[in-house]
C-alpha cells in the first residue's frame, strides 16, 4: 500500500468540513463563505512577546472556557490530518500546532476552527457553504458569545479590539468568500477586476491566504473594515461577471480542455500544487457545465482541494507523487 493510499484511508474517518454541504448557494461560482476573527486576552502580551509560561497560561485559560461546550479540543494531529485541516481552511499554514502553549479547537460539524496562540491569542475561522456569509457571521457570533462568558478580551475605545498586527485592530474581523473566477481568468479579465476591487478596499488573495496567489482562478474576496453591504455588492457583481464570461466560452472548447487536463493527470507522475490547482480549476468548470465525460460534481472537486497537501515545498517529490496519485484516481473512476 502506497503512503498516499494509507493517508487517504486515515482521512476518510475525519469529518468533512461543513462548507462542503451540497446545498451551497451560488455554488457554481462560490465555494464557501468565511468569517475570520482575532481576539487577545486582556492582561497578556501578544504571543510573539510571551515566554513559554505565558503562552501556556493563555492556552489553559482558553481551554478551560470551552471545556464544557459543544466543541472538540484537539490534542494530537498526524501530519496527514494537519495537511487536511489546512486544506479545509480550518487551520492556517503558519500555525505552530506542536509548539508549547498551542492548541486547536474544532466545532463538531467542522464549521469552525479556533487556533490558540497563532499570531493572536485566538484566531477563529468559521466557514459556511457557498455564498452564505450571514450564516458564517451568525455562527461566529454564537461561538464568541460562549467564549466571552469567561474570557475578557483586550479592547480600547480608540483602537477597538487590540491585535498583534496594528492592521488587524478594530473589529478584528475579516469577512470573505472563496470564488472560482475561471471564466474571467480565461478571458484575461481577472487582473482588471481585482484592481477595481482593491480601489474599493476589497481585497483578493489565493485559496490559502496571504502567501498564496489566485492559481486555478480560486480567489478569496474579503473586507476587514467598511460596510458588509459593500462586500455583498461586490460579490454579486463578481458572480454576474463570471457567469457572463463563462457564457462566452464554447462548450466544445471547454470539453476539449477538460479532456486534455484529464489525459495530463492520468499520465503525470507528479504534480506541483500550482499544477494541481490549475487542473482542478478546469475540472470544476467542466463539472458545472456538465460537459461530456465528466463524472464528478463541482462539490466533488471542492472536496478534492482539501487533499492536495498544501504545506511544505510544493516541489517535494513525495507531495507531487501524492497529488498525482490522488487526482489520477479521481478522474479514472
Amino acid at each position: 500500500m502506497s503512503d498516499g493510499s494509507w493517508k487517504r484511508q486515515v482521512l476518510e474517518g475525519m469529518p468533512a468540513p461543513a462548507w462542503l454541504a451540497l446545498d451551497a448557494p451560488h455554488q457554481d461560482v462560490v465555494l464557501s463563505s468565511r468569517v475570520r476573527v482575532m481576539r487577545n486576552l486582556k492582561g497578556f502580551a501578544f504571543p510573539h512577546r510571551l515566554n513559554r509560561d505565558g503562552l501556556s497560561e493563555v492556552n489553559a485559560r482558553v481551554l478551560d472556557s470551552v471545556r464544557n461546550s459543544d466543541l472538540d479540543i484537539i490534542r494530537t494531529l498526524s501530519p496527514g490530518e494537519r495537511h487536511y485541516l489546512v486544506g479545509c481552511r480550518l487551520v492556517s499554514m503558519e500555525f505552530p500546532f506542536d509548539s508549547p502553549g498551542r492548541s486547536l479547537i474544532l466545532s463538531k460539524d467542522r464549521s469552525a476552527g479556533i487556533m490558540i496562540n497563532e499570531e493572536d491569542h485566538l484566531r477563529m475561522q468559521v466557514l459556511s457553504a457557498g455564498w452564505s456569509v450571514e450564516s458564517a457571521l451568525l455562527n461566529s457570533e454564537t461561538i464568541l458569545g460562549e467564549l466571552e462568558r469567561t474570557l475578557e478580551f483586550a479592547w480600547s475605545p480608540r483602537f477597538g479590539y487590540l491585535a498583534a498586527s496594528p492592521y488587524n485592530a478594530g473589529e478584528g474581523r475579516r469577512v470573505s468568500g472563496m470564488f472560482h473566477l475561471i471564466g474571467l481568468a480565461h478571458l484575461k479579465r481577472l487582473p482588471n477586476v481585482m484592481k477595481a476591487l482593491a480601489q474599493r478596499r476589497i481585497f483578493t488573495r489565493g485559496l490559502f491566504g496571504e502567501s498564496s496567489r489566485a492559481i486555478g482562478a480560486f480567489v478569496q474576496v474579503s473586507i476587514t473594515d467598511g460596510k458588509l453591504g459593500d462586500l455583498s455588492g461586490a460579490c454579486e457583481y463578481l458572480m454576474t461577471e463570471e457567469r457572463a464570461a463563462r457564457r462566452e466560452v464554447s462548450r466544445d472548447l471547454l470539453t476539449e480542455r477538460v479532456g486534455t487536463v484529464v489525459n495530463y493527470l492520468i499520465g503525470s507522475p507528479g504534480l506541483t500544487l500550482a499544477d494541481s490547482l490549475r487542473s482542478v480549476g478546469w475540472l470544476r468548470w467542466g463539472a458545472v457545465v456538465g460537459v461530456d465525460g465528466v463524472r464528478w460534481t463541482p462539490r466533488d472537486v471542492d472536496g478534492w482541494l482539501t487533499h492536495l497537501e498544501v504545506q511544505g515545498d510544493s516541489e517535494d517529490q513525495a507531495l507531487c507523487r501524492h497529488r498525482s496519485e490522488f487526482l489520477r484516481e479521481k478522474v479514472e473512476r
